[in-house]
């Protein structure tokens, strides 16, 4: 997270917290709750482990997921939303409804999505 000097408005900051190509897709799987680290790279199999890890730091520091690692062998360690990270949910679906206008009005893809999860359906 950069000093808050450096921003010109609230808007930059907002997109620096959910930028990048995975932040956004982490933050909407947790939404549904907590996930382990390999339940996220299963949900999300084209970004690298390496990417995966750095996009889960840069939101715990941000306060938007909390990690929690429990004391067993193997450890475990799970990420969940935040009260915070919460707040970001309905403008995450919000771009969800806007990007499937835009695929079918636009590209001309109808793109099959869960009504329950809002998640895309893999065939």
């Amino acid at each position: 997270m950069r000093d808050c000097a450096e921003y010109m408005c609230a808007l930059e900051a907002s997109l620096d917290m959910v930028g990048g190509k995975w932040k956004a897709l982490i933050l909407w799987h947790l939404a549904e709750g907590s996930l382990r680290y390999s339940e996220l790279g299963r949900l999300l199999p084209r970004t690298t482990p390496k990417m995966l890890t750095q996009q889960l730091r840069e939101l715990e520091a941000d306060r938007l997921v909390e990690r929690t690692v429990f004391p067993v062998v193997p450890p475990r360690v799970e990420y969940c939303l935040t009260e915070l990270g919460h707040s970001l949910v309905p403008l995450l679906g919000g771009l969800c409804d806007w990007g499937k206008r835009y695929l079918r009005e636009v590209r001309g893809v109808e793109v099959p999505m869960c009504e329950k999860t809002g998640r895309i359906l893999r065939g």
